[in-house]
């Protein structure tokens, strides 16, 4: 059984947001971290590494449908 993640992260100032989905939290946070100050992305450019939240999915067209719907919130 595969595991899903859609997670939440932002920058060491906590004014921008990212969200997105992978199989695998650990290497996906290591990624960002390593990727910070790339402007090649959009983590990387807004230093978005800190994990601030996170939801477990076993179904990936969940897990997509589950960041579309974060996406559209209101940051509030």
């Amino acid at each position: 059984m595969n595991t899903y993640y859609v997670y939440i992260t932002t920058n060491p100032r906590k004014n921008v947001l990212y969200t997105g989905v992978t199989n695998n939290l650990r290497q996906r946070m290591n990624q960002h971290y390593e990727n910070k100050g790339k402007s090649e992305t959009f983590a990387g450019k807004y230093y978005c590494y800190n994990l601030i939240y996170f939801e477990e999915f076993t179904d990936i067209k969940q897990a997509i449908e589950r960041e579309k719907e974060i996406k559209i919130l209101r940051r509030e």
